[in-house]
C-alpha cells in the first residue's frame, strides 16, 4: 500500500510503500526507511492512506459515525443512543444513554454486535446481566 508521510521533508520521499506490518507489535516497515537516521526522520509524522485501499473489519467504524446512533436489543427494545466510545485493552465499550434504562455499557464484541450498518439503528443481542430490568413487553425474549 502506498502512503504519504506528512509533513513532507526535503531529504526523503513524501510517498512510500508499506513493506511489512506487525499487528502484534504495531511496527511498520516503510520503503526507503532503512536505517536509524531515516527512522528518526519520520518520528512524529502522520501516515495518510487512501480509504479505498484499507480493509476494514466489521467493527472498524469512526467514533464520530457511531455517536448518537440508536441501539436496539431484541429483548429490551430501544436502549438509547451511543454517547461515548470507551477504548479498553480488551475491546471497545459503547456508553448508551436512554430514557428507559438510563446508562448502559455494551462491549463491542461479536457475541453482542453482529454488524454495524452504515446508517440507521444498530441491532444488538446483549448478554444477561447487562440490564437489571425485565425485558420489554413485546420483545423477542426467549426467556421464561
Amino acid at each position: 500500500m502506498t502512503v504519504a508521510l506528512t509533513p513532507p521533508a526535503l531529504n526523503r520521499d513524501r510517498f512510500c510503500t508499506i513493506e511489512e506490518a506487525d499487528e502484534v507489535s504495531g511496527l511498520v516497515k516503510f520503503s526507503g526507511i532503512d536505517n536509524l537516521d531515516a527512522a528518526e526522520g519520520i518520528a512524529g509524522c502522520f501516515v495518510l492512506a487512501c480509504t479505498d485501499e484499507l480493509e476494514l473489519d466489521t467493527f472498524d467504524v469512526a467514533f464520530d459515525d457511531l455517536l448518537d446512533r440508536e441501539v436496539i436489543d431484541g429483548r429490551y427494545g430501544s436502549l438509547g443512543t451511543i454517547q461515548e466510545v470507551l477504548e479498553t485493552p480488551a475491546n471497545d465499550v459503547w456508553v448508551i444513554d436512554g430514557s428507559t434504562y438510563g446508562e448502559v455499557l455494551i462491549p463491542v464484541i461479536d457475541q453482542v454486535i453482529a454488524e454495524i450498518p452504515e446508517e440507521g439503528p444498530i441491532v444488538v443481542t446483549i448478554m444477561d446481566g447487562i440490564i437489571d430490568a425485565p425485558a420489554a413487553a413485546g420483545g423477542d425474549s426467549t426467556c421464561s
